[in-house]
């Protein structure tokens, strides 16, 4: 079989011929129809991931989409999802761990699936249960302009938030935040939640301009890995700053979330930006990524 293989810490992967993996106790071999490519994986390609790297050569992708070909407790042809995957997913066939994999319907686009997995829920379940979004109140997300942010909007405006602000460098990109829901496309004062992908200089910026007791959560480092914070801005306000990682999120919640997205997105309420690529080209897409501004969701193809 074919797969996108990184032979070196902070490679670009190579498509070349590899062994069909073989599924170990508790794995089922999966025949790939759609996978994300996520900044994770460049992390974990990079030595960067604090959950480490698989050993070298490995096959790249955390996540995908496809049909059960043998192993584990599901029936051959089972169309499942999966975040953890044992094996790399951007190859025809990989490894998909039972216990971190959930079953979708036969009905819904494979890339949708994909693009909503370890993005579309690090927004999504950073505004319903990390986040814990109220009715009626004010949502600031930060680093708007991507596939997270997108969600995240308009996780904020279906579960009910009474104003929804986006944030952004690229003007353009957030006029099409606007579209999907966003009330004002500059920074308010007094956001009850703030949704945080960046960390570094805007999450200071968003905290000091917090009301008493606003919730931050933090679910990704895009502007800076560390951030000063002065212990009386967090005492003063009576910040709440919580971290946010779809890894160690209990799989039952990340289903259940993921299942509510797609519903969405089937009846016309959710949308998201997809680009699909084929497998052949994924060094070009990986590429893309890597220099950042890409705008919208990479998805894996055969």
């Amino acid at each position: 079989m074919r797969g996108a293989v990184v032979t070196e810490l902070g490679a670009t992967p190579t498509v070349r011929e590899v062994p069909d993996p073989t599924p170990g106790e508790g794995e089922l071999l999966v025949e790939m129809d759609a996978a994300g490519l996520n900044p994770v994986d460049l992390a974990i390609a990079a030595g960067l991931f604090y959950l480490g790297h698989p050993p070298l050569p490995f096959v790249a992708g955390r996540e995908g989409v496809g049909r059960v070909v043998s192993g584990g407790t599901l029936e051959p042809g089972t169309r499942l999802f999966t975040i953890a995957a044992r094996s790399g997913t951007h190859a025809e066939r990989f490894l998909a761990a039972e216990s971190a994999s959930w079953v979708l319907g036969e009905e819904g686009d494979d890339a949708a699936a994909a693009a909503l997995g370890i993005a579309g829920l690090a927004g999504w379940v950073a505004v319903e249960e990390r986040g814990r979004l109220q009715r009626g109140e004010r949502v600031l997300v930060i680093g708007a302009t991507g596939t997270v942010g997108h969600v995240a909007v308009q996780a904020a405006r279906l579960l009910g938030a009474d104003r929804v602000v986006a944030a952004g460098r690229d003007p353009k990109r957030l006029e099409r935040v606007r579209e999907l829901g966003a009330d004002e496309i500059v920074v308010l004062g007094g956001p009850e939640l703030v949704i945080d992908p960046l960390w570094g200089t805007p999450a200071l910026a968003a905290m000091r301009n917090a009301p008493i007791g606003m919730r931050l959560v933090n679910l990704g480092q895009s502007a800076a890995a560390a951030a000063e914070i002065p212990s009386a801005l967090v005492r003063g306000r009576r910040l709440e700053i919580i971290g946010h990682t779809v890894f160690e999120a209990p799989i039952d919640d990340l289903s259940t979330a993921h299942r509510t997205m797609l519903e969405h997105v089937a009846a016309g309420r959710l949308r998201v930006e997809i680009e699909t690529v084929p497998l052949d080209q994924q060094p070009d897409a990986w590429e893309r990524q890597r220099a950042g501004g890409v705008g919208h969701k990479l998805v894996i193809t055969p």
